[in-house]
């Protein structure tokens, strides 16, 4: 994939008006969008459209078009080659709602953070506008809503089974992933003089076909019928797909429709080269909003990306919750220190850069290279994974080549600080020998506190998260606070927990409870587990089962249970008191409930008198609370370190 990088700095075109600027009569493509526009690295919108302008193709923008007004999807005229439609950078369904399916108040893509400004299942609406004003235009679609969607999926929203996204939206074409290699095929094939219907060979796409005569190397997967007849046959098929998301190892998917009616799925696009990376990331961004957004008080995303660096796409994780094994994949793809040096010499260039580069990472901060040599050429093992149970006999865990990017960014001039913030994956960071890089982590790269993500602690829950067990975060936590001792810095963890996430019951949840108890602090945030397409947990959460070994699995999808699950995790939130005495007598640990030093919760105080099941307990009538415990005040006192 060769680049033709230009050295000008504008937004491309957004009306009218800026097309005859440019001196263009139409469009090539036409890219809409559910995000404002935003010319930054970060957003799929930049990128696929800058890699379009590269190779020479003529893009124009229509950033969140009114989807109730026909004329809106028409501001750029029709295109010579076709339509673009990608939701943004989250699927609209995620953008809108909580877990709980309550409306968000703010959308982080959108100028001043305002609401509203997509439809629900965006890409869907977005191409029936455009089939109502340009009848036979191909639209090709893309982004992580498409991407994820792209067969037969469950819908959490709607509580139902919903066919590919290419057949409710009435697209021609689907990319799925990032994109950079498949647009470019689609553009010159189209360019050609190819039509949509005959692109069916291009790796990285989804199409629609009547027939599959001449598809001779393609895995049928059950029908859609039988999917929705049969949850056993979704995981059996979720898991074929699951097992068939490397480019190496892939094999092509044709799902059954009615009335003669195929989607197939051609294997994965290869990973982009270095090089490649280096040339996408060099294309000539803006950096920022549009101008016509400066008004509206910008787009309030930008804040936390202006100033980072993207190192890395690609994760060999392998979390049971996430959907990066379907749309970034698990080999990682990374950019050379020279790519990024002088990326980062353009940030300290800005008027607004006050010395502090937020992030250097990407899915996982400290994943810079693939798993292992093995996966450049063969890509990743389909049935197993690179970190769980335990760290593969052939996982190379180094982290040399980003402890030197990392000090080439520190001693960069302007540059005071280099902040992690993207993650790290502490059973990676364990499983490497040498220990350099978490004492250069703890002395150069934390602001105080450091975000891990443990998720749970009970290691039946870990397992069906695809995390290490409980031990393994244990011992991260004894080393990290060893290293900060020693380093006589006052640095704490500030570990994510989810409630309620597949195979957690009371009891599990109760387990969390306790170790959050002994850990001496509620956490700042706990996220409830969300069934988002295209996930292991997601399909557990449709079907009961585990699809990697079909073996049923506890759900706790009971809205009232999920609450109370998150009540135990808060329990020191008088506001979850209720839930959380309710949920300790159900899991019949009211030991639990009492003035005891492993107690979570002080019985019930009535008249005066404590009450502990309806029984009055005179002891300790008329005791204060203490003082509250907070992070700084648990690990100053060094019990909490003790408790690690």
């Amino acid at each position: 994939m060769e680049l033709k990088i230009e050295n000008q700095l504008e937004f491309l075109p957004v009306s009218q008006a800026d097309m005859e600027k440019r001196g263009w009569k139409q469009c090539d493509f036409v890219y809409i969008t559910g995000d404002a526009y935003v010319d930054h690295p970060s957003f799929g919108t930049a990128i696929i459209s800058r890699v379009l302008e590269a190779h020479g193709y003529r893009v124009g923008i229509i950033s969140q078009p009114d989807w109730k007004q026909d004329s809106s999807i028409a501001a750029l005229g029709e295109p010579r080659l076709g339509f673009l439609v990608s939701a943004g950078n989250m699927d609209s369904m995620v953008n809108h709602y909580t877990v709980s399916k309550k409306r968000r108040k703010e959308d982080q893509y959108t100028p001043g953070g305002r609401m509203g400004k997509r439809p629900d299942y965006a890409v869907i609406v977005y191409c029936n506008l455009i089939r109502r004003t340009f009848k036979k235009v191909p639209i090709i679609i893309g982004g992580i809503e498409a991407s994820l969607r792209r067969l037969a999926h469950y819908d959490y929203w709607s509580n139902r089974l919903k066919h590919s996204i290419l057949i409710d939206s009435q697209a021609d074409l689907l990319s799925y992933g990032m994109g950079e290699r498949s647009i470019v095929e689609i553009a010159d094939a189209l360019n050609s003089g190819l039509a949509v219907s005959d692109l069916t060979f291009i790796d990285g796409t989804v199409y629609k076909t009547k027939t599959t005569d001449s598809i001779y190397d393609g895995i049928f997967l059950p029908s859609f019928d039988e999917l929705k007849a049969n949850k056993k046959k979704y995981a059996e098929s979720f898991y074929t797909q699951y097992s068939n998301t490397d480019p190496y190892s892939g094999k092509r998917l044709i799902e059954p429709y009615q009335e003669h009616l195929y989607i197939v799925q051609n294997p994965p696009a290869k990973p982009l080269s270095q090089t490649e990376m280096d040339d996408v990331y060099a294309l000539p961004f803006t950096r920022t909003y549009h101008p016509s957004y400066q008004a509206l008080g910008g787009v309030p995303a930008i804040k936390e990306i202006k100033f980072s660096l993207i190192s890395s796409r690609g994760c060999f994780g392998g979390c049971s919750f996430c959907a990066l094994t379907f749309h970034q994949g698990r080999i990682i793809q990374a950019r050379s220190q020279e790519s990024l040096i002088a990326e980062a010499k353009l940030l300290t260039a800005d008027p607004d850069f006050k010395g502090y580069i937020h992030d250097v990472g990407g899915p996982t901060a400290n994943f810079r290279f693939p798993a292992c040599k093995k996966q450049l050429t063969k890509g990743a093992c389909p049935n197993k994974q690179c970190l769980f149970p335990k760290p593969c006999e052939n996982l190379k865990a180094d982290h040399k080549d980003y402890i030197r990017l990392l000090k080439a960014l520190r001693n960069l001039p302007g540059v005071k600080k280099v902040f992690i913030r993207s993650g790290i994956r502490f059973d990676y960071l364990l499983a490497d020998p040498d220990r350099t890089f978490l004492n250069q982590l703890c002395q150069y790269h934390v602001s105080g506190q450091l975000k891990v993500a443990p998720e749970h602690v009970s290691d039946s829950v870990l397992a069906m998260m695809g995390k290490p067990g409980n031990l393994v975060y244990r011992k991260f936590t004894k080393e990290y606070y060893d290293v900060n001792r020693k380093l006589n810095q006052d640095q704490y963890l500030v570990p994510y927990f989810m409630s309620s996430h597949p195979g957690s019951s009371l009891k599990e949840a109760v387990e969390l409870a306790e170790y959050i108890r002994d850990l001496g602090y509620m956490p700042e945030q706990v996220q409830d587990f969300y069934p988002t397409p295209s996930t292991i947990s997601t399909c557990m959460y449709y079907t009961d089962l585990d699809p990697r070994t079909m073996r049923p699995v506890y759900i706790p999808d009971n809205p009232h249970e999920k609450a109370m699950q998150r009540a135990l995790i808060q329990y020191k939130n008088p506001a979850m008191y209720d839930l959380a005495e309710e949920a300790l007598i159900k899991a019949g640990r009211q030991d639990l409930i009492g003035f005891g030093s492993k107690c979570l919760l002080r019985p019930r105080k009535k008249g005066g008198m404590y009450e502990k099941n309806g029984m009055v307990n005179p002891k300790n009538i008329g005791k204060k609370a203490g003082k509250k415990r907070t992070i700084r005040n648990i690990h100053k006192s060094g019990r909490g370190n003790k408790k690690q």
